[in-house]
């Protein structure tokens, strides 16, 4: 997603309406490149969120919570001293650039009042938040610019404050759209149209740009630009939500843009309701996938060392089915010591085993004698015999730890809190997979993890869980004997409990539980999953079982074919 200056003015409009006028009261820093900012103004609270992230720098108003440091940080330390008690008295958006200034009025160290300016710069990776005092001169930035890291503009404390370098690009709000056609180059093409209208105006990201190229055509794009900056200048704003046909987002719009489907996206009151939603996705995701990367490596790895064990395993076990033929040909042998020739290399003997009696050839080492020659080969029977037993068992042992691995792989994917993924982490090092990091204990107490909670059309609470651990507590400490019990037939999958409290459980409600089972599954994108159920009082934990395997008897079997609109449509708490 890129924040540009059409969705900045969008924002610019929502906090101008909301805190200008309020008073700065609390200056928070949880993150290295992101600053909360409480605001008390028209006797209600505020917190706005500013994010300089080079992956998702915004700025909007928020109601999310985050663990603050201990010792703030010393550009929170300096907002604090400069801004805190201080009154927002404008915000303004330069040249419709993706910088938004807040002027905020407040006493020096004398008790003189003061205007002090916080500029906020949306610039991807370039993002940055620095205060500046009446003097235009830099008090301190969230990120501190070298000339080591650039030549062309240097942000440190002291420093002239300057603009970011001008493209040569044009404000679209005072632009006349008759003149368009003298800036961007009329073509068939709509994606060179639209990147010529991004690299001619201020504040048009490529998202935009292909709207206003999707609305005009090679004749209309004045007039599709005229109506798409007549909109934004009558401040005519619908916050819009993009969602993928999964229900995720991807993409927050000033309005609604259609170059895409209008069923996919979703109206909001407020553009930081929209972002909100938006980021905390994200950001979920994205810390998801940074904090389970580790653990997906190492589960990968030894899954695959599993699985080439288990090939040559199979091999051994293919090589060992010859015992059998070990014992025929030592028996053979010895029934026949003094027909065969000594120094002989091979030997055609009568199989006495065979009914039509049929000729064997039985290879022979030659500097051994015939009795010798016998006794290699029950050697050789014996040893692959006993060879059978250990390989089956560590087949067996093998095939155990593909199907956990693979369960684990499942649960990674589940996995939404850091709490779950944490969980797992513990479990793959008590299993031996990882090292324990330190032999210290954590005196914090984390609460356990909570699996996902859904109701059912006819009312029947239905617990789904996300790792391990959730599914031994669900099945073993949370179910009552008479809940019922589904788990996917020999797939990797979550452990799903019905509570029946007492009731009748509705055949509707058996149907969405095999559905939960099925989707939060390694079967999810297949068709007619097989799905075992039964009473929990028919499943067992074994003695020594690796966590999240059971075992369980006098079930029956369904199938269905995963629905993620059901499992959506299903109440989640």
């Amino acid at each position: 997603m890129a924040l540009d200056g059409v969705l900045l003015n969008c924002i610019l409009l929502e906090l101008k309406e909301e805190i200008t006028g309020g008073r700065i009261d609390k200056i928070f820093q949880p993150e290295k490149d992101e600053i909360h900012i409480g605001v008390r103004s028209k006797k209600q609270n505020h917190k706005i969120l500013i994010s300089a992230s080079s992956n998702y720098p915004r700025i909007h108003l928020t109601r999310s919570q985050k663990n603050n440091p201990l010792v703030p940080p010393v550009f929170c330390m300096v907002l604090r001293k400069h801004l805190q008690g201080g009154r927002i008295v404008d915000i303004k958006q330069p040249d419709f650039e993706r910088i938004l200034i807040f002027y905020i009025e407040s006493r020096d160290e004398l008790g003189d009042l003061s205007i002090k300016r916080l500029i906020v710069e949306i610039m991807g990776r370039h993002s940055n938040i620095i205060l500046v005092d009446e003097h235009d001169l830099i008090i301190d930035s969230v990120k501190r610019i070298t000339e080591e890291i650039s030549r062309v503009r240097q942000v440190l404390p002291g420093m002239p404050y300057q603009f970011p370098p001008s493209q040569n690009k044009r404000n679209p709000l005072l632009q006349d759209p008759t003149s368009i056609g003298e800036i961007v180059d009329f073509s068939d093409n709509s994606k060179k149209m639209a990147r010529a209208l991004q690299n001619s105006f201020t504040g048009v990201s490529k998202i935009t740009a292909q709207e206003i190229a999707h609305g005009g055509g090679t004749q209309d794009l004045a007039k599709s630009f005229q109506i798409f900056f007549d909109r934004v200048k009558d401040l005519d704003f619908e916050p819009t939500l993009l969602k993928d046909n999964t229900g995720r987002p991807v993409d927050v719009f000033p309005f609604p843009y259609h170059q895409y489907d209008l069923d996919l996206q979703q109206g909001f009151d407020s553009a930081s309701e929209a972002l909100e939603i938006f980021f905390d996705m994200r950001d979920r995701i994205d810390r998801g996938r940074q904090r389970s990367s580790h653990l997906l490596k190492v589960v990968t790895t030894n899954l695959e060392r599993a699985q080439k064990k288990q090939g040559l395993l199979l091999d051994e076990y293919n090589k060992a089915q010859n015992s059998e033929q070990y014992r025929l040909f030592g028996e053979l042998i010895t029934a026949n010591l003094y027909q065969i020739p000594r120094m002989a290399e091979k030997v055609e003997l009568v199989n006495y085993y065979d009914p039509e009696g049929g000729l064997v050839e039985i290879a022979l080492d030659k500097s051994k004698t015939p009795s010798q020659n016998a006794q290699a080969y029950f050697k050789k029977y014996n040893k692959a015999k006993n060879a059978l037993i250990m390989i089956d068992k560590q087949l067996k042992e093998t095939e155990a730890e593909i199907q956990y691995l693979e369960m684990q792989l499942d649960n990674l994917d589940k996995c939404t809190e850091e709490s779950e993924i944490n969980e797992i982490r513990q479990e793959l090092v008590q299993e031996g997979y990882i090292r324990q990091r330190s032999t210290k204990k954590d005196s914090r107490k984390t609460p356990p993890s909570k699996p996902y909670h859904f109701i059912s059309s006819d009312g029947f609470d239905i617990y789904v869980g996300k790792n391990n651990i959730q599914n031994d507590r669900l099945t073993l400490k949370t179910a009552e004997p008479e809940d019922l019990w589904l788990h996917t037939k020999d797939i990797p999958g979550s452990h799903v409990i019905v509570k029946s409290q007492g009731r009748e459980l509705a055949e509707q409600t058996l149907l969405e539980a095999g559905i939960l089972a099925a989707y939060f599954s390694k079967a999810k994108n297949s068709t007619k999953v097989p799905v075992d159920y039964c009473p929990r009082k028919n499943v067992r934990k074994p003695s020594g079982a690796k966590p999240g395997m059971v075992i369980y008897d006098h079930y029956s079997t369904m199938f269905v074919t995963p629905d993620e609109e059901i499992v959506n449509n299903l109440k989640k708490i």
